[in-house]
């Protein structure tokens, strides 16, 4: 019994760690809140971007998120949306007409 204790204590701190890494969204953990970012990525890191998720504020969260999914591992990435690195990137997104 004490060994099950010892693996949920294990994941429970796993799940933590995971929840306060800088730009994590929990939608990667499976958890659905209000709003999906809990931090964001200021930091430029757009040659690694594969695909980028624009999220209007809406009734559910008053913040506009923008969760990016990096190439190589498919991790969500929160990105601020005021950083100019991110502005650019939108604004780039937005005159092509990609979505």
């Amino acid at each position: 019994m004490m060994s099950n204790r010892v693996i949920v204590t294990s994941v429970v701190v796993l799940f933590a760690f995971l929840a306060i890494s800088e730009g994590m969204s929990l939608r990667s953990l499976g958890v659905e809140l209000h709003c999906r970012c809990i931090q964001t990525e200021s930091k430029p890191i757009g040659r690694h971007i594969e695909k980028v998720e624009l999220i209007p504020a809406n009734s559910h969260c008053q913040a506009t998120e923008i969760i990016a999914t990096l190439k190589k591992t498919r991790q969500e990435v929160c990105l601020d949306p005021n950083a100019p690195w991110v502005k650019k990137v939108i604004q780039k997104i937005m005159s092509s007409g990609r979505r």
